[in-house]
C-alpha cells in the first residue's frame, strides 16, 4: 500500500498542470515524451518507486534544463535511487553532447583500451595508442580525448585499477549500484569527467552538469551529496568560479586579453561573452 501510494504521489507530481507547464517552459514540445519516460524509469524501478517524489522531479527537471534524455538505453543522463532519494546523473554520452553544443570542439570520444593497444604513456606529452590491435580479453583501462578547432587537444589515460580505486573512493554504492550494474559506461564516464573538468573549456551547461552529476537536487535545483563527494570536482568548480569573477571584472579589451593569456585554456566561452561588451 506504502509502494503504491509513493508511486502515484510521483506519478501525480510529474503529471500535476503546474509541473508539466514548467517542463513545457524548459523543453518545449519534448515535454509530454520527457514526462512519460521518467515515470516509465520510475514504474520500472522498485527502489526509484520508494524515493521521495520531490527529489524525482528535480532530478528530472536537472535533465531537462540540460536539454537531455532520462532514458537508459540512450546513456545520456539518469535517475538513480540512493536509499529514499533519487539521485540525478550523468552518462558519458551526456558529456559528449553537451560538448557538442559548445562549437569549440572538433572531435571529442572516450574508449574501453585492451592490452597491446597503449603504446605509451607520457603524463607530460600524453598517450600513443595502436588500435589496430584487436581487443582480445577485459579493458586494461580507459582513455578520454577531445581536440578544439582552435587545434589544442588533450588526453586523459585511466588503467583498470586507477577507475576501480575511484569508484570505490567516491560511491558509497559502488558494489551494488550503477559501478556494478554496468562498470563500463561508469568508467568511460569518469575518464571523460576528468578530462573535461581539469583541461576543457567548460561552458556553462557542462559546469552544471560536473556541479550536479550524482548528488539529489534540492528544491532549488542545488546539489546535495548524499552519495561521496568528489573533493577534486568541488575544488575545480571553486577554481573555476574564481576565474569568471576576475573575468567579470575586467574592464577593458586589454585586460581581457592579458587575463586569458594568464588562465590560458577552459574559459573560451566567458572571455567571448565579456568581450562583446567592449568596443574594439
Amino acid at each position: 500500500m506504502t509502494n503504491q501510494l509513493q508511486k502515484q504521489t510521483a506519478k501525480g507530481l510529474l503529471t500535476s498542470p503546474s509541473v508539466q507547464a514548467k517542463f513545457t517552459e524548459v523543453i518545449g514540445k519534448k515535454s509530454t515524451q520527457f514526462i512519460t519516460s521518467v515515470l516509465q524509469i520510475v514504474n520500472n524501478n522498485k527502489l526509484l518507486a520508494n524515493a521521495d517524489p520531490n527529489s524525482i522531479l528535480n532530478a528530472a527537471m536537472t535533465a531537462a534544463t540540460l536539454d537531455l534524455p532520462i532514458n537508459n538505453n540512450l546513456g545520456f543522463a539518469y535517475i538513480v535511487p540512493y536509499g529514499n532519494a533519487a539521485q540525478f546523473q550523468m552518462g558519458w554520452r551526456g558529456f559528449v553532447q553537451l560538448a557538442q553544443r559548445t562549437g569549440l570542439y572538433k572531435t571529442i570520444s572516450v574508449s574501453a583500451i585492451y592490452d597491446g593497444q597503449l603504446v605509451s604513456n607520457d603524463p607530460l606529452k600524453g598517450c600513443e595508442f595502436d588500435f589496430s590491435v584487436v581487443p582480445v580479453g577485459k579493458p586494461i583501462g580507459y582513455a578520454a580525448y577531445f581536440k578544439l578547432l582552435s587545434g589544442y587537444e588533450a588526453t586523459l589515460y585511466m588503467s583498470h585499477s586507477e577507475v576501480e580505486a575511484h569508484g570505490k573512493k567516491y560511491s558509497k554504492t559502488y558494489s551494488s549500484g550503477p559501478w556494478k550494474d554496468n562498470f563500463e559506461a561508469m568508467a568511460k564516464k569518469t575518464c571523460l569527467k576528468l578530462l573535461l573538468s581539469r583541461f576543457a573549456p567548460l561552458s556553462v551547461e557542462i559546469q552544471m552538469a560536473v556541479t550536479l552529476d550524482q548528488s539529489k537536487i534540492n528544491d532549488n535545483l542545488q546539489p546535495e551529496y548524499i552519495d561521496n563527494q568528489d573533493a577534486e570536482f568541488t575544488e575545480v568548480d571553486k577554481e573555476r568560479d574564481r576565474a569568471i569573477d576576475m573575468i567579470a571584472d575586467c574592464t577593458s579589451i586589454d585586460e581581457l586579453i592579458a587575463l586569458e593569456k594568464q588562465l590560458g585554456y577552459g574559459y573560451e566561452v566567458e572571455i567571448k561573452e565579456k568581450s562583446s561588451t567592449f568596443k574594439i
